[in-house]
């Protein structure tokens, strides 16, 4: 009986989910996505991109890691099919996410999740999965709220970043090259004060950094994040299991 009316109480949660909810939650992620976004559009800038260019690289691909790394292979005159190789490949993350997020869409038809899917991101699934803690599914118009909402930050951010980047000729003096991996870093430490099992989050964080290292020196960067992120998942998820 209490596992029925706790269903209950979720399907009602789900339903009141509405977009406008959807943007309100995305508000903690703007100011990151400002500040990445602009660095995003000064590191084109300085790269020789136009803002044309980089307004529509952050439209079509809205990627921060790939953008980043494909300013820097166009400024180092790298060739066109390295660049998509590398861009594929560093986004091959975005399978993991999809991954973990479509068991919260199953009740949704597989064009509407992919319409989900194509605008997902590392910050806006982290959000999506605190949301989803303790819960079976997740509101279509509550994710289309807050992926929106993150979609059209993060391109007001980059194109201001592009007009500005005429000003700013060296990125790193100011820290923006690092601004990516801070915004991570903070997505990583608010998700685990949230979920309150610091210790098996610690534990699975450790696994991961020394599967990177050791796998880094076999196969590229990206091929073990990829490694190491499926390899951390399962331990942290036997370790769970056996607490």
């Amino acid at each position: 009986m209490s596992e029925n009316v706790q269903l209950h109480q979720q399907e009602i949660e789900v339903k009141e989910d509405s977009l406008l909810l959807g943007i309100r939650d995305c508000i903690p992620t703007l100011l990151g996505y400002l500040s990445i976004g602009f660095a995003a559009g000064v590191v084109g800038k300085t790269s020789g991109l136009s803002v044309l260019e980089i307004s529509l690289m952050s439209t079509l691909i809205y990627a921060g890691s790939a953008q980043f790394i494909m300013a820097g292979m166009i400024a180092a005159h790298g060739s066109a099919a390295a660049i998509i190789l590398t861009v594929f490949i560093v986004n091959l993350r975005h399978l993991l996410l999809s991954a973990a997020m479509s068991p919260y869409f199953r009740h949704l038809s597989a064009f509407k999740t992919m319409l989900i899917g194509t605008l997902l991101t590392d910050e806006t699934f982290g959000v999506a999965m605190n949301k989803a803690m303790n819960r079976s599914s997740l509101s279509e118009k509550w994710m289309h709220g807050l992926n929106i909402t993150a979609y059209l930050n993060w391109i007001i951010a980059t194109i201001a970043g592009a007009f500005f980047g005429k000003w700013i000729t060296d990125p790193e003096k100011y820290g923006l090259d690092f601004a990516l991996t801070a915004m991570f870093i903070g997505l990583l430490v608010l998700q685990m004060i949230s979920r309150r099992i610091i210790r098996k989050d610690l534990i699975v964080a450790v696994c991961a950094v020394l599967i990177v290292l050791g796998a880094g020196s076999f196969v590229s960067g990206s091929v073990a994040v990829i490694i190491a992120t499926i390899v951390a998942a399962a331990i942290g998820m036997v370790v769970e299991k056996w607490k």
